[in-house]
Parts: C-alpha cells; sequence; structure tokens
C-alpha cells in the first residue's frame, strides 16, 4: 500500500514518462497524475490532495517559481521538489521552501533520496483540518490533534480544545499524516507527540494515554507492540 502520492507537473510528456517510471518502482509511492499544463495544477492539487508536487520550471504561461508560490497557499500543502534541467533556479526554488532541486536527467537514487526528505519533512505549523460548526468553517491545526477516531461515516477529531467532525477517511488522514500519527486500532489514530501511556482498563481491554486529552481509545493485539515501540523510543530520548 502507498503512503505517498505525487502529482508530476512537466509539459513534456517524455519528461513526465521517465519520472512516472521511475517512481513505479518505489514500493511505497503512486503517482496520482500527470499534469501538462501549469494552469491546472492547483485546481488538481485540491482535487488529489498530493503529497509531493514534482514540479519543472520553464512551461508555456505560468512557470514552476510562479506556480511554487501558489502552491504554498493550499491546505493542505503539498512538498515541492524542482524537477528541472536547469541550474539557475535553484535559489529561487529554496527560497519557496522547496524540499529539494533537482536537475535532468534524474537518476532513480536521487529521487528516491528526495522524496524520502519530503516524506520526513516537519509539519507545517500551519497545517489544519478544516470542519464546519453550523455556518462557519473551523480550522484545527494538525499540532493540536491528539487523536482521530473513526464515527460512521465521519471521524472525531480530539484536539487541545474539545472534539469536531470532519469528512475525511481515517484512511486517507493516516496517508496525509503519516508521519505524526500511529495506527492502534482499526478505528483510531493518535499523535506520536501526544502518546504519553498505555494501561489495561477493568474489562481487560489496552488503552492509551494522551497528553492534555481525556479521550483513551483502545489498542488492538495487532498494534499493542507499534505502541510500544514508540513508547519506548520516547523514553529512550527518540524524537518521533
Amino acid at each position: 500500500m502507498s503512503d505517498m502520492r505525487v502529482l508530476i507537473v512537466d509539459d513534456e510528456q517524455p519528461a513526465a514518462d521517465r519520472l512516472a517510471r521511475l517512481i513505479d518502482e518505489l514500493p511505497t509511492v503512486e503517482v496520482s497524475a500527470i499534469v501538462m499544463q501549469a494552469e491546472q495544477v492547483v485546481d488538481r492539487c485540491r482535487e488529489l490532495v498530493p503529497d509531493v508536487v514534482l514540479l519543472d520550471v520553464e512551461m508555456p504561461g505560468l512557470d514552476g517559481i510562479e506556480l511554487a508560490s501558489e502552491l504554498r497557499r493550499l491546505n493542505p500543502r503539498p512538498a515541492v521538489i524542482f524537477v528541472t534541467a536547469f541550474e539557475q533556479y535553484a535559489v529561487d526554488a529554496f527560497e519557496l521552501a522547496a524540499v529539494d532541486y533537482l536537475v535532468k536527467p534524474v537518476r532513480a537514487a536521487r529521487l528516491g533520496r528526495a522524496l524520502e526528505r519530503a516524506r520526513n519533512r516537519p509539519i507545517g505549523p500551519g497545517t489544519t483540518l478544516r470542519t464546519r460548526l453550523g455556518d462557519r468553517v473551523l480550522s484545527i491545526p494538525v499540532v493540536d490533534i491528539r487523536a482521530l477516531v473513526a464515527e460512521d461515516k465521519y471521524t472525531v477529531v480530539h484536539f487541545d480544545k474539545g472534539e469536531a467532525l470532519v469528512d475525511d477517511s481515517l484512511v486517507s488522514l493516516e496517508q496525509r499524516f503519516n508521519r505524526q500519527f500511529i495506527r492502534i486500532h482499526r478505528k483510531a489514530l493518535v499523535a506520536r507527540r501526544y502518546l504519553r501511556g498505555l494501561f489495561r482498563d477493568e474489562q481487560g481491554q489496552e488503552r492509551v494515554e494522551l497528553d492534555g486529552s481525556d479521550c483513551q481509545p483502545p489498542v488492538s493485539r495487532r498494534n499493542l507492540s507499534l505502541v510500544r515501540q514508540v513508547l519506548n523510543g520516547r523514553e529512550l530520548g527518540e524524537n518521533p
């Protein structure tokens, strides 16, 4: 199962196809789409919510640098990796917080390292989940979320100020935020940074304790060892 979705943006079909073939060799990465017209990229990102955009620089109409600036306004904001035949735009690219800058022809190993860097990037403080409360839209900072629990066709978001419902499925949220959350049960994800303990309730069910929340989701047998590993890692001073 892939945990990273990539949108390829290049006006040259052979170059885009080559990138797609390289990505096909990576077991946990998939190509969401290939877009050849820069004007379509923002809408396609809103539709497909890719984790990474592989972006050419010189294209007809809107160029890659301008487009990267537009992508920074999206929520969630995809990581941007420039893939271009020109070296002279690197400074501009990194000023726009590009994850990496690759010069064509791209080697498979180099692309793999760039995608791994995108996977490991820290979550931005402005990344939010959006939901409606009556007539207003509520934006919940992901860094404040303690747990995500599936309930019927919705997901309950437990955060520092209470609870809210979002339409996103637990699977889609896990794919988007797999570095920040771990699955502890088929119906629950919890934030690594707030995971503080493990206990057994009166019925013998293992549950987690989370900083700043009364939410104590159950842990399945299948995921119990992972929870213990994360807790042990925290005790050893690792920063998940």
